[in-house]
């Protein structure tokens, strides 16, 4: 995983939203081990804390499992997957026309612009 950071907004919060998009992106499958905390926390240059913080927050989500000894582990449960892949793109989606609607862009505009990016990437 690339880990990037925007110091505007709290660490765990970040790690937190690039596992779940990795996760719902396929990018990290069902099922797969993760790395330990202390691993996961020097590839990504964060305090173990911070990580073990981010991964708590996931487990209650759903989206990771711990199993004792054995680590820690994404959900192999596809439709809570599915569930939160839905409710990522209709939250980026409400906020992709909230930022069109304070740039005065009617939604027949949007509609017309994206039809037209879809075109030109045909």
């Amino acid at each position: 995983m690339r880990w990037e950071f925007d110091n505007t907004r709290p660490v765990y919060i970040q790690l937190c939203e690039q596992f779940t998009n990795a996760i719902i992106s396929g990018a990290i499958k069902p099922g797969e081990k993760l790395l330990s905390v202390r691993d996961l926390a020097k590839e990504a240059g964060v305090n173990p804390n911070t990580m073990q913080k981010a991964l708590s927050e996931l487990e209650r989500n759903g989206l990771l499992y711990t199993q004792r000894t054995a680590g820690r582990f994404v959900t192999e449960n596809q439709e809570k997957i599915n569930e939160i892949k839905q409710e990522t793109a209709r939250l980026r989606v409400s906020q992709f026309l909230n930022e069109m609607a304070q740039l005065g862009i009617q939604p027949q505009e949007i509609e017309a612009l994206l039809a037209k990016m879809k075109k030109e990437e045909s």
